[in-house]
């Protein structure tokens, strides 16, 4: 973006897989970006040079509508002073939240005190991820990066069965408005298919949540937003999965202010690699499945003992003691033990075992796989901020920690949701190449 100071896009990401995963697509495009696990300073942005992007790893995904709102309101005061000329909140791309838990309602009402920007857009769709928005109607592939087939949202084998917000409605609008009085809009599949300056106008909106099918057609979409933020003071906020990124990022690509980035570093192999996973997906079931029939030793935990600190020294013996002899390693709970425990207390205590491995072995690579437990993991693991390194699987790279704790700074790690990934997912990460090598 040459010699612009501005900062391009900021995001806030309602857990860290899903952070990673915007801070993904906004690098393909070519952005300077990196994610904080708090809302940072100016100053500490700084340290990082120019800048065109930054991301907030946030946790409201797992919060109550009340502690969202207090979360946020200092969230986006921070990010608003920033002066960015987009910000995003990003959901999950199967927009997970009830009325009560990670309520995208609540964000929604949060963010219309603090923005003025009518309607406010929700991107629907995330072709990319398997995703797709049509009419208002969220369809979602069995696993993302998979051959999976595609179900309707509240008929999904795992979507309908997640243990903390289960998806009951397909169509977005009304299951968001389960969650807000805001009167809610709708740009389809029909109306994208004409030019932009030809779109509805939407009036008398508070919102406009918006198809998409086609990874083509993110490129309107992004133009779209680009002129609609041309007719606004401050920062234009929209919601929405990493689309957002996406599509932005392509018109920026089209119009030349963006450089695709193609070439990657190829991180390689990191033996012995460790793995911690508090998912109850079965595409993670599967994927740990996969790895145990390939050589990776298995640690099943006591989730409500480790949770409530019972004995956590033997956990930490077993899995180090394995790491020594470059043993690859998965720690987990089992796809049912997790159920009925917090996010919080399960991702504090994974994010504690990879901690410790990593400054009791000296391991090069963590994976942490989890949506809803990957941003108490980031935090318990000590990590500050977060730069990508390479896109391995779509929608969860590989990045570089920033820490204060000197085992952690440096390290190589990688959050993905329950639903990302081909089997074979762990075997990826372990010989650190991408999908198409």
């Amino acid at each position: 973006m040459g010699n612009n100071q501005q900062i391009q896009l900021a995001f806030y990401g309602d857990d860290f897989t899903g952070s990673t995963d915007a801070l993904e697509f906004i690098c393909k495009a070519g952005a300077k970006a990196v994610l904080f696990i708090e809302a940072p300073a100016t100053s500490q942005i700084q340290r990082f040079g120019q800048l065109d992007a930054i991301g907030v790893a946030g946790k409201t995904r797992s919060l109550s509508s009340e502690d969202i709102v207090t979360v946020l309101e200092n969230a986006f005061k921070t990010l608003s002073d920033l002066d960015a000329r987009h910000l995003h909140y990003k959901v999950c791309s199967t927009f997970d939240s009830s009325p009560t838990i990670g309520s995208i309602g609540t964000v929604l009402d949060t963010a219309s005190i603090i923005f003025t920007n009518r309607p406010i857009p929700i991107l629907g769709g995330t072709p990319s991820l398997g995703r797709y928005c049509a009419f208002g109607n969220l369809f979602a592939k069995m696993g993302i990066g998979s051959s999976g087939a595609v179900y309707r949202l509240d008929r999904h084998p795992s979507m309908s069965q997640h243990p903390v917000t289960p998806a009951d409605e397909s169509d977005l609008r009304f299951h968001l408005q389960k969650q807000t009085n805001k009167a809610i809009g709708l740009i389809d599949i029909v109306e994208l298919q004409k030019p932009v300056q030809d779109w509805n106008e939407v009036t008398g909106e508070d919102s406009v949540l918006i198809d998409a099918i086609y990874e083509e057609q993110l490129i309107k979409i992004g133009e779209w937003l680009e002129q609609q933020s041309s007719k606004h003071d401050g920062s234009y906020f929209s919601i929405g999965s990493s689309a957002i990124e996406m599509a932005l990022g392509f018109y920026w690509n089209k119009i030349g202010q963006l450089q695709k980035k193609v070439d990657w570093l190829k991180p390689g192999k990191a033996e012995p690699l460790l793995v911690v996973s508090g998912s109850c997906s079965p595409v993670t079931a599967a994927q740990i499945a996969w790895a145990k029939r390939n050589g990776f030793e298995e640690l099943v935990i006591d989730a409500a003992g480790i949770c409530n600190n019972e004995s956590p020294e033997k956990v930490f013996d077993k899995v180090n003691d394995l790491l020594r002899q470059q043993k690859n390693m998965i720690v987990h709970t089992g796809p049912k033990q997790a159920n009925n425990l917090s996010s919080e207390k399960l991702g504090n205590a994974l994010g504690t075992i990879a901690r410790n491995a990593v400054m009791d072995c000296s391991i090069k690579r963590v994976v942490v796989a989890g949506g809803d437990t990957s941003s108490y993991a980031a935090r318990a693991m000590e990590i500050e901020a977060v730069e990508m390194i390479a896109p391995l699987v779509s929608g969860a790279p590989l990045c570089k920690a920033y820490s204060h704790n000197e085992w952690i700074d440096g390290l190589e790690v990688n959050f993905k949701g329950g639903q990302v990934g081909a089997e074979d997912y762990f075997g990826v990460l372990l010989e650190g190449r991408m999908r198409s090598e």
